[in-house]
């Protein structure tokens, strides 16, 4: 939100916040705001009237916030993402305002129930994974810390997908999160902006043949039309702005081509424009998909940089202090082409020169790494990014010059790793390295955990560390605890303030208190009786969504997350698979009932990980049918996973599935939040899970597999699967059960290309972990019969994890890398 020209701002008093009045207002918004009478009025109309009563609230501290950053001068943060996995926002807003109670109060008033309508709101369909809800957390937190910032990405109409389940398979259907208008949203026209594509460079020289400046003429232009999203911090102290992009045709429609009959080519423009804001991560398995994400990435950046630009300029006048009072931070490699976009507004539109423009592009601008598989530090073919961006491949060739230079300068380096430094990939096709062009650009780069971190100086930015030393620092992820504990976990947060007051509500290392609860029979029976609750609770979505009764006094062990095979999902299932073979053969044991659950995504394009959805359903369909079991396991797969559906699963799990192979998940924050709301997590030492440890105590996690160090000395040496999976009677059996078609005997062979993988190669490491990952979990048997000792642990996990939080991170963010005076 940019600076009010309003001299006065409406006041609400006290006394305007009593049930009472409140449900006046809601009145009134029904019928001024949304048209409606009470007697006729849905359901989602009292939802938006609801939630532009409060919202009205929400703008006075907006307009405040934003006046105070103006007149104060303070530097202000803006972080380009291109997911923001929001969520639902009417709790978030009501609850860090303090009103959750009284509007429920004055919705009873009105004979309407608060969850009824809340559970209307859709999720924002702006985000996948970890890196959109890492963003929300950070959004949240900066504005409950009084940090003035803006985030910045794009109004995805239809999101990634809704996944839906048809015969086990995933079916990616267009999201309509939109469909009933989104009241949170303000469209601001005027802060629209032209961004080009293709066309030409021209050079323009002085008339003694010096060269003055260069002048990019795009073929193509689409208006990127900016949507404002207020950020509400906890107690409400600062409201700041999630500005989204939307993109329209300069000229919606050719009235000629029209006129002339051709109306299908009069909307081609509008059509080709409106596609850039569709869908979140296209397929980019064919050059279409890659042409269309490249676009959607330079769109939003080149939208956020002139309006950061502008907004600098307005308010001091002058490019030179850009760094002081900006602070511009990529959240991966996404939008790293904004590194050469400040350079071509600062050389070619406003006239500084390459260095000095250079050295002002590194001040301001810092990046996140998010990951250390090379498919995911993005790299982009040279023709295509010349052909739709070519005055930035000229910037990103001078770029490279002076940074090989520069390396070549220091004599340290042999060629190869001269190649490797280089912002251009030279090796087979040529491709711009959006990793290495974020390095060069940033003062700060950062990981996201102490593993992840120390891996990244040791392998992808091994040698721009040595050219760079001291660029790259660790941040360890943090989460809300307002939405991952307080919203998503009332009985917990109910039963932490009576037990320990309510300082953990502004401060989460306060949690720390309740660790002289966990020996108290009293208290642990009551952390179970609202575990109890939350797993019910969960028990009945599964019975609503998949007509699946499940019993909420089992054993809850849960995985969910974007699918994917270093996640290694698959290693649970063929896990689930050994324990559904052993409760057959041994049914004399004392086998204790455990309901697993997954849930995630799978990339449109990526066969493995649909295949991997499909195995889960399938085994899932077998296991839960077989009265053999006895009920003693059942496997659960939730479509349509979600932040909303995420909130219902974290509370009611007691096992946290955390099992990546080591050294590839670069933090987690789905860990964070489960061991926040008592569950004990099973898990590789990856990631935070490193941190976690180290937080909770060895006894309260349950840690199996091989080390970081040790999968990359196990590859070296020559990884023969197939020899251990020979020695493993339970992993052969469950993989020949796979393979040969048990589970799949429509189609036997469906699976026996993704054994034999295993077989062949087994990148991921699956069998090697597997026999560890299955003693462990015999181990976690061990702790449930126990269980007062279980829930003494999961109590030590809530009380040890406050740490993590976002707010936390924030800080640290802005102590060494933003410093925008916290």
């Amino acid at each position: 939100m940019d600076q009010a020209t309003s001299s006065e701002l409406p006041i609400f008093a006290e006394h305007d916040n009593d049930p009472r009045a409140l449900a006046e207002e809601i009145l009134k918004s029904l019928t001024y705001r949304v048209g409606k009478d009470a007697s006729v009025a849905t359901p989602y109309d009292w939802l938006a009237a609801s939630i532009k009563v409060v919202r009205d609230r929400i703008i006075e501290r907006w307009i405040a916030s934003t006046k105070e950053a103006y007149t104060q001068q303070r530097k202000r943060v803006y972080y380009l993402s291109m997911e923001f996995l929001i969520g639902r926002l009417m709790r978030d807003a009501f609850s860090n305002l303090g009103l959750m109670e009284n509007m429920r109060e004055a919705l009873k008033i009105l004979d309407v129930e608060i969850d009824v309508i809340a559970g209307l709101e859709p999720d924002a369909a702006l985000g996948n994974g970890g890196l959109g809800r890492l963003a929300a957390c950070f959004m949240e937190s900066m504005a409950s810390v009084d940090l003035p910032a803006h985030g910045y990405g794009i109004r995805y109409v239809h999101g990634l997908f809704r996944q839906e389940i048809q015969d086990g398979w995933q079916v990616e259907l267009p999201e309509t999160w939109l469909d009933h208008g989104n009241p949170w949203e303000f469209e601001r026209r005027e802060r629209s902006v032209e961004i080009g594509f293709g066309g030409t460079v021209e050079s323009i020289t002085s008339k003694d043949g010096r060269l003055e400046r260069h002048v990019w003429r795009p073929q193509e232009r689409v208006l990127a039309v900016a949507y404002d999203t207020p950020v509400v911090g906890w107690r409400g102290k600062r409201v700041n702005t999630l500005r989204l992009w939307s993109a329209m045709a300069v000229d919606p429609i050719l009235l000629a081509a029209f006129n002339a009959g051709d109306h299908i080519g009069a909307l081609r423009e509008a059509n080709q424009a409106a596609s850039l804001t569709r869908v979140l991560y296209p397929a980019d398995s064919h050059q279409a998909g890659q042409e269309l994400r490249l676009r959607q990435e330079y769109f939003f950046t080149a939208a956020s940089l002139q309006d950061i630009v502008q907004r600098h300029l307005s308010q001091y006048g002058d490019l030179m202090t850009l760094p002081d009072k900006a602070a511009i931070h990529l959240n991966d490699t996404h939008p790293a082409v904004a590194i050469a976009e400040l350079m071509r507004l600062l050389m070619d539109v406003y006239g500084i020169d390459f260095d000095t423009a250079w050295g002002l592009t590194k001040r301001t601008f810092a990046y996140t790494n998010h990951t250390l598989l090379p498919e995911a530090l993005e790299s982009w073919p040279v023709p295509v990014f010349e052909r739709l961006l070519p005055r930035h491949m000229q910037i990103v060739y001078a770029i490279n010059a002076q940074v090989l230079l520069e390396a070549r300068s220091r004599q340290i380096f042999d060629d190869e790793q001269i190649r490797r430094i280089s912002l251009i990939h030279e090796d087979g096709d040529r491709r711009v390295r959006m990793g290495n062009l974020a390095f060069a650009g940033s003062h700060s780069i950062n990981g996201v955990s102490g593993l992840h971190t120390d891996l990244m100086k040791q392998t992808v930015f091994s040698d721009l560390n040595r050219l760079y030393p001291g660029r790259i620092n660790n941040k360890t992820n943090g989460i809300t605890p307002r939405r991952w504990l307080m919203q998503c976990n009332p009985g917990l947060t109910a039963l932490a303030r009576e037990a320990i007051g309510d300082r953990f509500l502004d401060d989460t290392d306060a949690l720390k208190e309740l660790n002289r609860f966990a020996s108290d029979p009293a208290f642990r029976d009551r952390f179970a009786a609202v575990k109890r609750a939350n797993k019910e609770r969960l028990a009945e979505l599964v019975d609503e969504r998949l007509s699946l009764r499940i019993d909420p006094s089992a054993l809850f062990d849960v995985q969910i997350k974007r699918i994917h095979e270093y996640k290694r999902q698959l290693l649970n299932i063929i896990e689930a698979v050994a324990l559904y073979d052993q409760i057959r053969s041994h049914p004399e044991k004392d086998w204790l009932p455990r309901v697993k659950f997954l849930a995630g995504k799978a990339a449109p394009s990526y066969h493995n990980a649909k295949l991997i959805i499909k195995l889960a359903n399938d085994v899932a369909r077998v296991i839960n049918r077989d009265p053999s079991v006895r009920g003693l396991l059942k496997l659960v797969f939730i479509p349509n996973y979600s932040v909303s559906v995420a909130e219902i699963m974290v509370p009611a799990a007691d096992l946290s599935e955390q099992i990546s192979t080591a050294g590839m998940e670069a933090s987690g924050t789905g860990n964070m939040k489960f061991a926040l709301n008592g569950a004990i997590t099973i898990g590789t030492l990856d990631g935070a899970n490193v941190e976690i440890s180290e937080c909770v105590g060895e006894d309260n996690i349950v840690i199996f597999g091989l080390k970081a160090h040790e999968v990359e000395e196990t590859r070296r040496k020559g990884y023969e699967p197939r020899a251990i999976i020979e020695s493993s009677p339970e992993l052969g059996q469950a993989l020949h059960a796979i393979s040969s078609g048990v589970f799949s005997p429509d189609d036997p062979h469906r699976y026996k290309a993704l054994v034999d993988g295993l077989y062949e190669t087994d990148w991921f490491m699956v069998a090697a972990d597997f026999d560890s990952f299955a003693d462990a979990q015999r181990r976690v048997d061990d702790i449930w019969r126990n269980a007062p000792d279980w829930h003494a642990k999961a109590i030590r996990n809530t009380a040890n994890v406050g740490w993590f939080s976002s707010d936390r991170t924030i800080r640290e963010y802005d102590r060494d890398i933003w410093h925008a005076g916290l």
